[in-house]
């Protein structure tokens, strides 16, 4: 059995508060900090909310004693600028802390090892690179993002035993409630839910987080020829919740009636006749958007596989065999893509009856 050091062990305390704001953060990264005085945590503390204090600030709100001439551990580079909240490193110096330990250095252009040099100058005592790999992977859209410019793109889709995306019958759900409400969990976490035109026409979906949160995501529809109906419920919502709409069609008429309603079109390239991908990709990462989920349909599912775009896959499957009732059947990539999940995913969890599914 491995032994971990005490830097170890405070640092994977750090990361497990981390973890409690994964879905609530977001596109911030999760971070937490322990603070440690004479060999105990005197100070714990997470990013709770996105444009709420970081979890430096909230571990020093949450010591018990004096923090002068204590240790802080903590999963992320703290911060040097001014945003939502002050510089973290600002309150660290002031609280007389005496050592950082951080597991991985923050890659954005504001802080990049700024935090550290400002925090060294001050006399604090700088250690780098404890669980580097496990604080980098709990916020790896973040390091993709900050290093790449590109957004991480979750794949979801929920299917039957036998593999059917949607139902012929009077039923409408392929899945049960307890699967539903864990996607809605990841729609929580994402700024943009990415669905194909056909699934507007013919589901009509809202598309959005509930139970309902202050921070919805966009709403992106590709929709190579601008048939989304005007009275539909993204539409209609539009005030509420942005949405924004991809389109090679020059559709002059519908053009000012959407973009009345509030709708950001955005003219792109065709690839065999449809929204080219890579630059739907780009330009919403060019408005910030850090993770996208796809949820549909079909093709468009399929084109984002064939393209290998995928960052991470989930896969709902219930228990039940539609046969004769079923309407819409998975592609045989996302047959091949859920084939490879079973032998080899990263997670396995049972809702109900119902198995989720994910991996790359």
């Amino acid at each position: 059995m491995k032994m971990i050091n005490k830097d170890e062990k405070y640092m994977r305390m750090a990361l497990k508060l981390a973890q409690r704001g994964i879905g609530s953060v977001e596109p911030n990264p999760a971070v937490g900090a322990v603070i440690v005085k004479g060999g105990q945590v005197i100070g714990r503390g997470w990013h709770r909310k996105f444009g709420g204090p970081h979890a430096e600030i909230n571990a020093l709100k949450n010591c018990k004693r004096s923090p002068a001439g204590a240790t802080m551990y903590v999963t992320l580079e703290p911060c040097c600028h001014y945003g939502k909240t002050p510089p973290c490193t600002k309150a660290i110096i002031k609280a007389g802390i005496k050592k950082i330990i951080a597991a991985t250095k923050d890659p954005t252009k504001k802080v990049n090892g700024k935090g550290f040099r400002i925090l060294k100058k001050a006399g604090i005592e700088i250690k780098t690179g404890i669980c580097k790999k496990e604080a980098e992977e709990l916020n790896a859209p973040f390091f993709k993002f900050a290093r790449t410019k590109r957004p991480w793109v979750i794949i979801k889709w929920a299917q039957s035993k036998d593999g059917f995306l949607a139902r012929a019958d009077k039923k409408r759900w392929i899945t049960g409630a307890k699967s539903r409400n864990d996607a809605h969990k990841l729609r929580r976490k994402v700024q943009a839910i990415l669905v194909g035109i056909n699934t507007i026409l013919e589901d009509d979906p809202l598309l959005t987080v509930r139970p309902n949160i202050e921070r919805q995501p966009v709403r992106v529809v590709l929709d190579s020829k601008l048939r989304i109906p005007i009275d539909c419920k993204l539409i209609k919502t539009t005030q509420k919740t942005p949405v924004i709409v991809f389109a090679t069609n020059k559709n002059n008429k519908k053009t000012p009636q959407l973009r009345k309603k509030g709708v950001e079109i955005i003219r792109t390239k065709t690839v065999g006749g449809k929204c080219n991908i890579e630059v739907v990709l780009m330009e919403l990462s060019k408005r910030n958007i850090q993770q996208i989920l796809v949820e549909g349909g079909r093709e468009v599912i399929t084109s984002f596989l064939k393209q290998k775009l995928a960052d991470e896959i989930v896969v709902y499957t219930s228990n039940e065999t539609i046969a004769e009732n079923g309407k819409v059947k998975a592609s045989q990539i996302m047959k091949k893509t859920y084939n490879r999940l079973r032998r080899n995913y990263d997670d396995k969890k049972l809702f109900g009856k119902d198995i989720r599914l994910k991996g790359v």
